[in-house]
């Protein structure tokens, strides 16, 4: 059987940022903005996204797995801009989309990325003219992708994020009606499912119940952003452990704890009746040169 290459990046946090209207500059957004004009801008770095898609674009895979942060301050023309950018990345049917906390920054903005984003996590089976909802599923290859939102809106100097009681019922569901079926199945998620040390003010707020789905019903995999960090940790699954890979910004210069932008790649293939999965990892490292950082069999 041949293996089904997937590929994941995230946080690529789309730059140049729109000037904002005065109006639109209220409360956290003005807190953000000035972040922006500081230091961000010259972090997440436009042309340093151009080329690691374009490298992530020449070893052809079969998938891609974008978990959140599109924008910074999710102004309006923000996502409109975040529209183009997928495109340029790949069709809605090559690409799969759960968004993150800048994605949902304000209230009253989470209208805006399932507007203008709807048909990069819209599941297998769902007409084009209904909203977004999570979870949500595609079938790709041997994959089960099943999508989550932690996007939720904060107060000044808080990133933290949740399912939320209705979207961990129906994951729940989700993955008993997975349970006979022969795929690998893929989580993503924007927050990682466990905090990091020194990231309370950026947790995912109901972390143990996803902790105790997880334990119960198990995934395959489980890919994450938010901490800008190459990730792996070990999740206690059903039958086994359970990797949980996090990725760097993909549009970021290495500063302070933050990594060189990167992307992660995974050949899956099913063989003598037992899932294998090979990580490679690919990206920016010292003298911020493209290539291979990483190669090792997960499963």
């Amino acid at each position: 059987m041949t293996s089904f290459v997937l590929a994941h990046l995230s946080d690529p946090h789309l730059g140049p940022m729109p000037r904002p209207r005065l109006r639109e500059l209220a409360g956290k957004r003005a807190i953000g903005y000035l972040n922006w004009q500081r230091k961000r801008h010259m972090i997440h770095r436009r042309d340093v996204l151009g080329e690691l898609v374009a490298d992530m674009q020449a070893q052809q895979p079969d998938h891609i797995a974008v978990t959140g942060d599109l924008v910074n301050i999710a102004l309006p023309l923000e996502f409109t801009e975040a529209r183009k950018w997928l495109e340029s990345v790949g069709a809605p049917d090559h690409v799969s989309l759960v968004p993150g906390n800048h994605d949902a920054y304000v209230r009253g903005i989470r209208e805006h990325f399932p507007y203008s984003w709807a048909d990069y996590f819209r599941g297998d089976g769902i007409a084009a003219n209904s909203d977004a909802a999570f979870p949500y599923l595609r079938r790709r290859g041997p994959l089960a992708l099943i999508g989550v939102s932690t996007a939720i809106p904060t107060a000044p100097f808080m990133a933290t994020g949740r399912l939320g009681l209705q979207q961990r019922g129906d994951l729940e569901k989700l993955l008993q009606q997975l349970a006979p079926e022969n795929l690998f199945r893929v989580l993503m998620i924007h927050h990682p499912p466990m905090t990091s040390p020194g990231r309370w003010a950026a947790r995912l707020r109901d972390s143990d119940e996803l902790l105790d789905l997880i334990a119960r019903y198990g995934v395959d995999l489980i890919l994450h952003g938010h901490d800008h960090r190459h990730a792996t940790v070990w999740l206690d699954g059903p039958r086994g452990r359970i990797p949980a890979i996090g990725v760097p910004s993909a549009s970021a210069m290495a500063h302070g704890h933050n990594h060189p932008a990167a992307y992660n790649l995974f050949s899956i293939e099913r063989a003598d009746g037992a899932w294998r999965c090979d990580h490679r990892v690919r990206g920016f490292a010292d003298g911020m040169m493209l290539g291979e950082i990483k190669d090792e069999r997960l499963i």
